[in-house]
């Protein structure tokens, strides 16, 4: 009875700590929601920029379907998808979050991204993001095994995190067709982000994101 006890207690406070999170995500920036300029159209977009939006529209398309099948074969029920609960895993700086559904995402988004990777060589990360900037799953070459140095894991490791900076959350709640953000990532690389939604059943459920080194069409 006390071991039963214990365990009802743990599964609560998980709870508790995954639910302080979720309003935590929910309280980043208020201007992630405003676009910064008017979504151009794709015709009107530099060369390099066109390409990389044809890569995350087929990179979307992709991570929706995986998604709708872990719906359709009872891995994870819709509400649980949406439900935006994160369980902080221990001694990890900045903190990492696993979810009912991230296991799906490591086994079936990483070759997804590893594919997009692949076709161009100016990419610095493919990802995909729910709509408060959690990120599931990066790419492997992001995911590099923990080491315990803070300064090395910062860059090499940045799986499961929360990306709720301001870029971070106007690529993951944008319902525009393709949002195109330059920015300072947190290990001091400047970049270009070009984000697409994506939607599970119709509704909208996070973006990818391509970030990719920007060429001079000059």
């Amino acid at each position: 009875m006390i071991a039963k006890g214990r365990n009802t207690m743990t599964r609560l406070f998980r709870r508790a700590v995954a639910l302080a999170v979720l309003v935590l995500a929910a309280l980043g920036p208020a201007a992630a929601a405003a676009q910064s300029r008017a979504t151009p159209s794709p015709d009107s977009l530099p060369p390099q920029e066109r390409d990389m939006l044809a890569l995350a529209q087929e990179f979307s398309r992709r991570c929706s379907e995986a998604m709708e099948r872990w719906i359709a074969n009872k891995e994870v029920t819709e509400d649980r998808l949406f439900a935006a609960l994160y369980y902080p895993v221990a001694k990890t700086d900045p903190p990492k979050f696993t979810t009912d559904w991230d296991r799906l995402s490591d086994r079936d988004v990483q070759g997804i991204e590893e594919g997009v990777m692949a076709r161009s060589a100016s990419l610095i990360f493919a990802v995909l993001v729910d709509r408060n900037g959690y990120l599931p799953t990066h790419d492997l070459r992001y995911s590099q095994p923990l080491t315990g140095n803070l300064a090395n894991d910062l860059v090499n490791n940045r799986t499961k995190r929360i990306f709720n900076d301001r870029t971070g959350l106007a690529a993951a709640r944008s319902t525009a067709p393709f949002l195109i953000q330059r920015y300072m990532r947190d290990t001091g690389e400047t970049m270009a982000d070009l984000s697409v939604p994506v939607m599970v059943r119709g509704v909208h459920w996070g973006a990818v994101r391509l970030g990719f080194r920007a060429v001079d069409s000059r």
